[in-house]
């Protein structure tokens, strides 16, 4: 059986990053995926990333930005406060690749902590 999921979007929030006490990263975003036919047909999506891609979601990501998203469709059950069964559909997110121009997403931090080197020079 296959489960991937492939999202382009925009985040509508920012994300949230936050550590478990095992220590292992989660961070929790959303994304609108905008209809191109009809713009009021607009499909909001709940992600989650586990990890070093928590980490640099977290980090790098803000309310706004272009996102591509490569996951896998989650639903789960669980019990809210109050004591109601409540399902949530999410996708876990394998994959993320940022899309939106490194000028135009003003990170929160440079793009070292990632490991990649960024020549300015370079003419695209």
């Amino acid at each position: 059986m296959v489960n991937k999921v492939i999202l382009v979007g925009n985040l509508t929030r920012d994300p949230e990053l936050k550590y478990l006490q095992s220590g292992k990263a989660v961070c929790k975003f959303a994304i609108a995926i905008a209809d191109r036919f009809n713009k009021e047909n607009t499909t909001f999506v709940d992600c989650v990333a586990w990890g070093k891609t928590a980490e640099v979601a977290g980090e790098y990501l803000k309310k706004g930005n272009k996102a591509g998203i490569v996951g896998s469709l989650v639903i789960r059950t669980y019990e809210t406060k109050d004591g109601k069964k409540a399902k949530a559909t999410e996708i876990n997110v394998e994959e993320l690749e940022f899309l939106t121009p490194k000028a135009n997403s003003q990170p929160k931090d440079d793009w070292e902590g990632l490991g990649i080197e960024v020549d300015d020079d370079i003419p695209f």
